[in-house]
């Protein structure tokens, strides 16, 4: 069986489902190396302004190792928050036939890649896009230094349209892509909470027939709650609430604005345990970020996994392959704040309707499965030897 080093920052939800996948499928042998260090596991996350722990196992059931990270300020918000210089040597030491590298915007990702590119297969995991290009020179130098990076990868995996666009521009080829879309633990998300649900449109004083829209997340600049909130206050449908779930530096401001209006809601960070019944709570969910860096949005799988229209700008990534106008939701244009009001309005009009692009919702996400990517990662470990 031939053996997979998996180089990531630290546990996270997301991935942990695929790690024990590949472990108990049998097709690779895999080992993780964190390169944050084991502080990682409860660290404070300035996004949401508190200290974060997942109260869901993301250790459990697949091999992982720690590195030591000697970084003066750690994390995963600068490039010089991971220096690791014992992983070279440690990822040797377990002698791996091939490397999967996840990102390489940190110091120890980026010596790593230089490193092993031509001593072993180096495969890569990003979700970059190009909907937040610059322009003029920095664009110019930016093509030329990523072009450079992405020579030191033998092969990429994608999770969606946006993505590809971007690494074929950077210099990979059609050959050396393969897709793996980005998935979330369906099985999870989608186990019936409808009891729990019940219980929380009751506290929130939602009638039955009450149209309840959701927003999930970190309360910062990219993801336009404000815009999100001033669309929802201009409608002024008296059936019609909004939930903000999360913490952030928008949350006074968020407050400020919705003081006295007893259809907007909010609730702090929720772990992950709660999400199902918050998301199965709603009636539609709603990502309408700005960027720049909205890669991907996977709590937009997360919300079509709980069987719920979405509502997304174009400038989230996973929208031009998640969300079709009129069948389970809507994509609006994040510079004109009519077209976010104008189609919030249309998707609230009926509940019932709701539920239909919901049951929509689910059908797709079905095929964005963690199965499809640890198969994707298998297939090509082993066709590479």
């Amino acid at each position: 069986m031939k053996r997979l080093a998996i180089i990531t920052t630290h546990p996270i939800q997301y991935y942990a489902p695929l790690f024990k996948l590949l472990h108990d499928r049998g097709r690779v042998e895999i080992m993780v190396f964190y390169t944050w260090g084991e502080a990682s596991q409860v660290k404070f996350d300035p996004g949401f302004g508190t200290v974060v722990g997942w109260d869901i196992p993301t250790l459990k059931g697949y091999p992982y190792t720690w590195a030591i990270n000697l970084a003066p300020d750690p994390g995963t918000h600068h490039f010089k928050g991971i220096i690791t210089p014992g992983l070279i040597d440690q990822v040797k030491q377990w002698q791996p036939d091939a490397l999967l590298v996840y990102g390489w915007a940190y110091q120890s990702h980026l010596k790593l890649l230089r490193y092993f590119k031509g001593r072993k297969p180096v495969f890569f995991r990003g979700d970059s896009t190009l909907l937040d290009e610059p322009k003029g020179l920095r664009a110019y130098l930016r093509i030329f230094f990523l072009r450079w990076v992405y020579r030191h990868i033998d092969h990429a995996f994608f999770p969606g349209q946006n993505t590809k666009a971007y690494f074929k521009k950077f210099g990979l080829k059609e050959n050396q892509l393969s897709f793996a879309p980005h998935a979330v633990d369906n099985q999870r998300f989608s186990e019936d909470k409808t009891t729990e649900a019940n219980e929380l449109r009751d506290k929130l004083n939602l009638q039955e027939n009450d149209i309840l829209v959701l927003f999930a997340g970190k309360f910062e600049n990219k993801k336009s709650p404000i815009e999100l909130l001033e669309a929802f206050i201009s409608l002024n449908k008296p059936r019609l609430h909004i939930l903000f779930v999360g913490n952030g530096e928008l949350e006074e401001t968020l407050k400020t604005k919705a003081s006295g209006i007893e259809t907007v809601h909010f609730l702090g960070f929720q772990n992950q345990t709660m999400m199902p019944v918050i998301y199965q709570a709603s009636d539609l969910f709603c990502l309408p970020s700005k960027g720049p860096g909205e890669t991907w949005g996977l709590a937009v799988n997360e919300a079509m996994a709980c069987s719920k229209a979405v509502l997304v700008s174009e400038k989230v990534g996973c929208a031009v392959d998640l969300v079709t106008n009129g069948l389970n939701g809507a994509i609006f244009d994040h510079q004109n704040k009519n077209d976010l009001k104008n189609k919030l309005d249309q998707l609230t009009a009926s509940r019932v309707i709701l539920k239909e692009m919901g049951t929509q919702s689910a059908g797709i996400i079905q095929n964005w499965n963690i199965l499809k990517f640890a198969e994707a990662i298998e297939k090509k470990v082993n066709e590479t030897f």
